[in-house]
């Protein structure tokens, strides 16, 4: 019998398919999110009263927590590359004052700026009105969530901006110089090669930042805003239940920090390298 009857050997893959199951493979801490879900809903289900009026109590601070979060973060991104850049500019005055800045607003805790913002910030601008007999300055009344997110936007743009100058200190300067020499200025390169790169490196720390403002926005409720954490404390001075109502606060944040977690944790794999 010739060898050509035998049926030729079928070819086997060089490279498993582990990388198509890796990437199919569901992340395991979604089990994590839908305990505590599931515990929530126990407890609305179990409990009805407190738990459930607590979670109904708490609806508006909810909301009001994520529009600040999303709010401030967008505008952090913004302030921060700008003030990163200034970081990283050759003018020695641009560089200073970005460089005072950030330096005093790091020394400075985010509880005390948020303070300063809502109380001390009107009281002056009130004063320059009346030295200047502006009437609208005179009777300046800023809204408290408004001045909560400028509080929060200019103390996190301070740790943002190094954020993005340490990224984009990451990329190779021959990639600056390449973008020069092809006729682009200092602007395009920055905007077309560096940023591109520089914004894939700092996803992790952008994401942790995004995860801290949003843990940080209870600390608005120290100026009156209705955010979860005041609204939690509405509920405990008018009914004396102060277990359950911080423990669903406490609950209902850890869902969105690990829903937070969760998000970022897909960009980073989206926006990976390919190596």
């Amino acid at each position: 019998m010739s060898s050509s009857s035998y049926p030729a050997p079928t070819p086997k893959p060089l490279i498993s398919s582990g990388k198509t199951e890796k990437k199919s493979r569901i992340d395991p801490w979604w089990g994590l999110v839908a305990v505590v879900v599931a515990l929530i809903l126990i407890l609305n289900f179990s409990s009805p009263d407190p738990y459930n009026r607590i979670l109904v109590f708490l609806q508006e601070g909810i909301w009001v927590t994520v529009k600040i979060t999303l709010i401030s973060f967008l505008l952090v991104m913004v302030l921060g590359l700008f003030v990163g850049l200034a970081r990283l500019s050759k003018n020695t005055i641009v560089r200073g004052i970005a460089t005072v800045y950030v330096e005093v607003i790091r020394g400075i805790p985010m509880m005390v700026q948020i303070i300063f913002w809502y109380f001390a910030s009107p009281a002056i601008v009130q004063q320059i009105g009346t030295s200047l007999n502006n009437p609208a300055l005179a009777n300046f009344r800023p809204d408290g969530t408004t001045m909560a997110i400028f509080g929060l936007t200019f103390g996190y743009a301070a740790y943002m901006s190094e954020v993005y100058r340490a990224g984009i200190q990451s990329i190779s300067r021959g990639q600056m110089e390449a973008a020069r020499s092809l006729g682009m200025t200092y602007f395009q390169a920055m905007r077309y090669v560096i940023l591109p790169q520089a914004v894939r490196v700092i996803l992790p720390p952008v994401g942790n930042e995004f995860i801290t403002l949003l843990k940080d926005t209870a600390l608005v409720s120290a100026v009156a805003v209705p955010d979860m954490t005041r609204r939690g404390r509405e509920f405990q001075a008018s009914t004396f239940i102060i277990i359950e109502t911080w423990v669903m606060v406490a609950l209902v944040y850890l869902v969105m920090t690990l829903l937070a977690t969760r998000l970022v944790s897909w960009v980073e794999k989206r926006s990976k390298f390919e190596r």
